[in-house]
């Protein structure tokens, strides 16, 4: 009988065979938009840091403040250490930006799906989800145990369909990203609402992507669309350049994540200097600094996205079309191999773009995911076009 180590070596041996073998690249550096790929230098298109918030100087300063007030760690779950400081002005802070009554912060933006949707939902439950919500989402609805339905991508009519073929169920929950992380494409929100609204279900946006970057004063695309969510979810690892995940709607929604969200319940809480971090990057967020920096993004956006369509091979249609003002910029070229091919090209030529294959993206769809930032400078985008395109 082979040995476990065995069993896995021949597991891994399947992906190596698929070109699906996996590995973290080692960077470094302060910036997101300038790293150092095992040991040399790279100008980033991949990272999430949208506002370019990584190496600001407030947020280190806000970390060190809190740390020197309430230590580093929090050491236990906030029901058993109890809140500090800290979690409860960045709690407070988000509500208010949001405009809802309260939030609730988790240690990461997967706890925080997770921990919604099994607090929320249960066997009697039926849950309908976007066919491309994020993995976190997809785990939260097989761990709630509830009957989940996958509606088509942006498909407002075939969501609306489904719940009203679940109207027998006790709770009816319609949970889409506002922003899709693979993407780029915003949700059909108007529509997604009013079909809720009809259907007497409960709306849950996961608004990871669009946080900080879209909508009036980068409070979200619901925000920018009219919609009230009754569960506003979003990260403060992206456009805050921290740490954790949040929930957002009313006090009594709080509570009941409190008692219930077992992802909060039993796990050591957000390390104060990273919640008061997070804070710090919230005030940029909501200043004319962020504005600032939001229309540098734009901008970039702006510039890169007609340029990359331009570039996509004759006859290929993907079907993936970026929001406009998206961070976000898909460059799908079909294959695994091919996608590993182009980003070892921009690797040569000194750009950090790992392919994307399946099964983060469907099969057939594998892509560079390509990422701006308000760092970028617009000779950097220039930069990232000249490397795209093919040789005369």
């Amino acid at each position: 009988m082979p040995s476990f180590d065995a069993v896995l070596e021949a597991e891994l041996a399947g992906l190596v065979a698929i070109g699906r073998r996996r590995a973290c690249p080692e960077v470094a550096g302060a910036s997101r938009t300038t790293v150092a790929v095992s040991g040399e230098p790279r100008l980033s298109f991949c990272s999430n840091d949208y506002l370019g918030l990584a190496d600001h100087p407030a947020l280190p300063a806000a970390a060190a403040a809190s740390a020197a007030r309430d230590g580093f760690g929090a050491s236990a779950s906030r029901l058993v250490s109890g809140d500090l400081p800290a979690h409860r002005d960045l709690e407070q802070a988000l509500a208010g930006f949001f405009g809802r009554q309260a939030a609730l912060a988790f240690p990461t933006g997967y706890q925080t799906n997770i921990g919604v949707l099994t607090a929320l939902a249960g066997p009697d439950d039926v849950i309908v989800s976007d066919a491309l919500n994020h993995a976190s989402i997809i785990d939260g609805c097989r761990l709630s145990r509830s009957r989940f339905a996958v509606y088509p991508h942006r498909d407002s009519d075939a969501a609306a369909r489904l719940l009203n073929e679940a109207r027998t169920a006790r709770r009816r929950f319609l949970v889409t990203e506002s922003l899709f992380s693979m993407d780029g494409d915003d949700a059909p929100l108007g529509q997604l609402a009013e079909a809720a609204k009809s259907h007497d279900a409960i709306l849950i946006v996961d608004e990871a992507h669009a946080v900080g970057v879209l909508g009036p004063r980068g409070r979200g695309l619901c925000a920018a669309a009219g919609v009230v969510p009754d569960v506003l979810i979003g990260t403060l690892g992206k456009a805050l350049a921290t740490a954790g995940g949040f929930a957002a709607g009313s006090r009594v929604l709080r509570d009941l994540l409190v008692n219930r969200a077992r992802s909060f319940i039993f796990t050591t809480a957000l390390p104060p200097p990273v919640a008061a971090a997070a804070l710090a990057a919230l005030q940029i967020v909501d200043s004319p600094e962020g504005d600032r920096r939001r229309a540098l993004l734009r901008a970039h956006a702006d510039r890169l996205s007609p340029q990359l369509a331009a570039l996509r091979p004759s006859g290929f249609e993907t079907g993936v079309c970026a929001a406009a003002g998206s961070p976000i910029q898909p460059y799908v070229v079909g294959t695994d191999a091919d996608a590993v091919a182009l980003s070892a090209v921009l690797a040569e030529r000194r750009i950090f773009v790992p392919a994307i294959r399946p099964p983060t993206v469907p099969v057939g769809s594998a892509r560079l995911r390509i990422t701006l930032s308000a760092s970028h400078a617009p000779a950097d985008v220039d930069r990232l076009l000249t490397a795209l395109r093919p040789p005369a």
